[in-house]
């Protein structure tokens, strides 16, 4: 199984320390976001994987290289000259999803205990485009899903817009995206954009047609370290054994 790192955020909400460095090699506990994710692929059994870069992208690249690339097969999706967002970076690292499986696909400043092969077993139990793993916390952007997980809309609470795809009068549930996901290689035949777009304006535009699942994990531990105060909630909860 081959899988992706959106690595290319510039990361303004972790300012001061990602003024000089990429967000990616921010630590948490002393060990750089990056390095967390990929030690994670590598216990699953991924050996190929393939990371964005926009932000110091070249001090991500000299990390790896020093590391020896944690014994992994990586690639590198330089988007230097123009930052791409979710849907365009997975596009323009299209050409690396070259076997006709699924993939992985990990936000680097996410921290869970959520089970790769429980994902990619759900999302194999179903002929779904995507599958993403969610949970009922709280916070300001929601994926809205039917009874059965499949997608139905899209609501971002701090702007009060609300999108659904079919039905108005259907009853949707809100679920968080956790930042992680498994997607089929058929997803590059289906996207009709270019350039810079979100990930989740393709996945709106492809569920009346398409199935895309969510897989609750609410059980599971997770963190966002997207702002300073989660490098110190993450670090605490490392501590307290609550991931590996």
């Amino acid at each position: 199984m081959k899988a992706m790192i959106f690595a290319a955020g510039i990361g303004s909400r972790l300012r001061p320390l990602t003024d000089e460095i990429p967000k990616a090699l921010v630590e948490v506990d002393g060990i750089p976001m990056i390095e967390r994710v990929l030690m994670k692929f590598k216990a699953f059994g991924i050996t190929e994987v393939i990371i964005n870069v926009h932000h110091h992208a070249e001090k991500i690249i000299k990390f790896l290289k020093q590391k020896d690339s944690f014994g992994l097969q990586i690639s590198i999706s330089d988007e230097s000259e123009c930052l791409l967002d979710t849907g365009g970076g997975l596009w323009k690292a299209s050409w690396f999803f070259d076997d006709n499986q699924p993939f992985l696909v990990h936000n680097v400043d996410v921290l869970s205990g959520v089970h790769f092969d429980s994902l990619l077993h759900y999302h194999l139990s179903s002929p779904c485009i995507a599958t993403l793993a969610v949970s009922d916390r709280a916070t300001s952007r929601y994926f809205l899903f039917d009874n059965k997980m499949n997608l139905g809309g899209w609501e971002n609470q701090k702007e009060d817009n609300r999108i659904v795809v079919g039905s108005q009068d259907a009853v949707l549930l809100p679920f968080a995206f956790s930042g992680i996901q498994i997607v089929d290689p058929a997803i590059f035949r289906l996207i009709q954009r270019e350039g810079k777009f979100s990930i989740v304006d393709v996945y709106l535009e492809m569920a009346s047609n398409h199935i895309i699942k969510g897989m609750k994990h609410s059980s599971d531990d997770w963190i966002d370290m997207g702002k300073l105060p989660d490098i110190e909630r993450a670090t605490i909860m490392i501590h307290q054994g609550r991931f590996v």
